[in-house]
C-alpha cells in the first residue's frame, strides 16, 4: 500500500487559485507549471494502491499507480501544458479554470482504484468540460453544450447503475477487468462506449467539438475519448465484440469525412476513426495490442491536437474554419502550414512520423491474430483517413483556389505550442523506444523493417493517386456551403415530432378524462343531493364513508388517465 498525495489535486487546486488571481503573468505562469509538476510527480510515482477513504461503509482507493495508468496520466498532463499554452492569449478566466477543473478530473479518473471514485471524477469531467463550449457565448453553443451535458451526464448516471449493481452481485466495486455477463458490466460497459463515442452513440463528439471555442477543442480532443479508452482497456481487454466495435468506428466516419465542409467537424470524424484503432487493439487483448492502443492513445492526442491547433490558428485569423472559405492561406501562413503537414503526416502513419511506429503494432497484431476482415479494414481506414485529414485538412486550408484572404500569421505563443507538438510527432517517429519503455507491457516489436516500410509507403501513395485523380476528374465530393445530417438527425428532428405527436394524444386523453370523470362526479351529487329528501332512502344507502370513497376512486381514474 502506498499512501500518496493525488495528482488530480494539483489541477484542481490550481484551476482555485485561478479564480482569485488576477490577468497577468503570474496566471500564465501557473497554467504552464501545474501540468509541469503533476508530469513529473506522476512519473516518479512508485506502483501500486493508495490514498484510501472511507465513505459510506465503502473504502474508497484513490490512487491506483501502475503503468497504464502512468502512461494515460503522462499524456494528459502534457496535452495540459501543450494546450494551455497555446490558449495563453485567452483572458477568459471561466475557459482557464473549466480547463484545469476539466484535466483534473480526467487524471483523477486514470488514477481511479475502484468504481465509485471513478464515477465520481467521471462526472467531473462532464461538468468542467462543457463550460469550454459555453465559453464561446453563443445560443448555439448553448443549446449544442445542453446536448453534449445530458450525453457526459448519462454516461455517468449509467455507470453508477451498473456499479451498485455490481456490488449487490459481487459486493465488489474494483476498478478491473470484468466480462459482460450480467446486466451490471452491460451496463458500465454501455457508459464507457458513450465517452468513446461508439457508433450511434458518437454524434456528440461532431455536435460538440467543432462548436467550442477555438482552444477548447483543443483541450477537448485530448481527455473525454482517451478517458473511455483507458477505461475499455482497464475493464474489458480480450472482450471480442469490441474488435468489431472499433472495426465499425474506423470505417463509418471516412464518408461522413469526405463530404463534409467544416474543418473541425472533419477532425472530428476522424477523431472517431482513429479512436476505432484502439477499441480494436483492446478487443484483441494481447500485450502487443493492449500495448498498441496505449501508444497510439499517446501519439493520436498529439497529433490530433496538432491539427486541431492549425485549423484553430486559421479560424482565428480568418473567422472561417470551411474548406470551401479558405485556400491559399499557405503565403501567409506557412508555418501553420508546416505544422499542419506534420499533424497530417502523423496522422496518416507515414514513416518517421508518430501513426507509423504506434498504428502499427495493433495492425500487425490484428493479422498475427488471424483477424484478417479486421486487419483488410484497419488498411482500408488507414488509407481513407489518408484522404479526409493527411491530404483534406492541408490541401483545402492552404492550398486549393485562392481564396483571397492573406491572414497574419498565428499568434507566438500559438506557433510555440504547434512547434513543440511537431517535434513530438517527429521524434517518436524516428526514435520510438522512449514512448515504447513507457508501455504497459515490454515491448518486442521493430516498426522500421524494409516490409512494413515499402507497404505503408505504397498503401499511402496508392491512396494520394486516388485523391489526385478524382480531383482532376471532378468526382472527389466538392467543398460545398452545406450541414452534413449524420444519425443524430433520428433525435434531434425526429424524435422530438414523434414526441409532441404523443404529447398531443395524451392531452387529448387526458382532457377527455377530465370531461368523463366531471360528468360522473355531477351525477353523483345530483344523486347523492336527491337522497337527502323527504323518504331519505339513499342517505340510509350511501353513508359519508362511501361516497367519499366513490370520489376518491373518480379522482384517481381522473389522474391515471392524465398520467397515461
Amino acid at each position: 500500500m502506498i499512501d500518496v498525495f493525488p495528482p488530480a489535486f494539483f489541477f484542481l487546486i490550481a484551476a482555485g487559485i485561478v479564480a482569485f488571481l488576477p490577468q497577468g503573468i503570474f496566471r500564465s505562469a501557473l497554467l504552464l507549471l501545474t501540468p509541469i509538476v503533476a508530469g513529473l510527480y506522476i512519473y516518479d510515482l512508485p506502483h501500486g494502491v493508495g490514498g484510501e477513504v472511507e465513505l459510506a461503509g465503502l473504502t474508497l482507493e484513490m490512487m491506483r499507480v501502475d503503468k497504464l495508468s502512468v502512461i494515460f496520466g503522462l499524456v494528459f498532463c502534457l496535452a495540459s501544458f501543450l494546450g494551455n499554452l497555446y490558449a495563453l492569449h485567452v483572458k477568459d478566466s471561466i475557459q482557464q479554470i473549466a480547463a484545469l477543473a476539466y484535466v483534473g478530473s480526467a487524471i483523477g479518473a486514470v488514477f481511479a482504484g475502484d468504481l465509485v471514485t471513478l464515477f465520481i471524477y467521471w462526472e467531473g469531467t462532464a461538468i468542467t468540460s462543457v463550460f469550454l463550449i459555453w465559453a464561446r457565448r453563443t445560443e448555439g453553443a448553448y443549446h449544442t453544450g445542453m446536448r453534449y451535458l445530458i450525453m457526459q451526464i448519462a454516461s455517468g448516471v449509467i455507470l453508477l447503475g451498473g456499479t451498485v449493481l455490481l456490488y449487490r452481485e459481487t459486493g465488489s466495486i474494483a476498478f478491473d477487468k470484468m466480462t459482460l455477463g450480467s446486466l451490471a458490466t452491460w451496463l458500465i460497459f454501455l457508459a464507457f462506449g458513450i465517452k468513446c463515442a461508439f457508433p450511434l452513440l458518437h454524434n456528440w463528439v461532431q455536435d460538440a467539438y467543432p462548436a467550442a471555442t477555438i482552444t477548447g477543442t483543443v483541450i477537448l480532443s485530448s481527455f473525454t475519448t482517451k478517458l473511455a479508452v483507458y477505461a475499455l482497456a482497464r475493464s474489458f481487454p480480450s472482450t471480442e465484440i469490441l474488435i468489431y466495435i472499433g472495426a465499425v468506428m474506423t470505417l463509418f466516419p471516412i464518408f461522413f469525412a469526405v463530404i463534409e465542409n467544416d474543418l473541425r467537424r472533419v477532425l472530428a470524424y476522424s477523431l472517431n476513426n482513429q479512436l476505432g484503432f484502439m477499441v480494436v487493439g483492446i478487443g484483441i487483448g494481447t500485450e502487443l495490442a493492449l500495448n498498441g492502443t496505449a501508444a497510439h492513445a499517446f501519439a493520436h492526442i498529439l497529433y490530433k491536437s496538432l491539427l486541431f491547433m492549425s485549423v484553430g490558428a486559421v479560424l482565428f485569423r480568418t473567422g472561417t474554419a470551411k474548406g470551401s472559405e479558405l485556400g491559399g492561406l499557405y503565403k501567409t501562413m506557412p508555418l501553420t502550414m508546416i505544422f499542419c503537414v506534420v499533424g497530417a503526416a502523423s496522422i496518416s502513419a507515414f514513416p518517421l512520423f508518430s501513426g507509423f511506429v504506434t498504428k502499427s503494432l495493433i495492425l500487425s497484431d490484428a493479422a498475427h491474430e488471424g483477424y484478417y476482415i479486421v486487419w483488410g479494414i484497419l488498411l482500408f481506414a488507414s488509407a481513407g483517413v489518408f484522404h479526409h485529414s493527411g491530404i483534406k485538412i492541408p490541401y483545402f486550408a492552404f492550398f486549393a483556389h485562392d481564396s483571397g484572404l492573406r491572414p497574419k500569421e498565428a499568434p507566438t505563443h500559438m506557433l510555440f505550442a504547434m512547434g513543440i507538438t511537431a517535434f513530438l510527432c517527429i521524434a517518436i517517429g524516428v526514435y520510438p523506444d522512449p514512448l515504447y519503455a513507457l508501455l504497459p507491457y515490454d515491448v518486442n516489436y521493430v516498426p522500421y523493417t524494409t516490409t512494413h516500410v515499402i507497404t505503408q509507403l505504397q498503401l499511402l501513395m496508392f491512396s494520394a493517386l486516388a485523391f489526385t485523380v478524382l480531383m482532376r476528374t471532378g468526382i472527389y465530393p466538392p467543398e460545398l456551403r452545406s450541414v452534413n445530417l449524420d444519425t443524430d438527425v433520428i433525435y434531434r428532428r425526429f424524435l422530438p415530432r414523434i414526441i409532441t405527436k404523443l404529447r398531443n394524444i395524451i392531452s387529448g386523453m387526458w382532457l377527455f378524462g377530465t370531461w368523463f370523470a366531471s360528468r360522473k362526479v355531477a351525477k353523483l351529487v345530483k344523486t347523492l343531493h336527491n337522497s337527502h329528501g323527504p323518504e331519505g332512502r339513499m342517505a340510509r344507502v350511501w353513508p359519508t364513508g362511501a361516497m367519499v370513497l366513490w370520489i376518491a376512486i373518480i379522482l384517481s381514474a381522473t389522474l391515471i388517465v392524465n398520467f397515461i
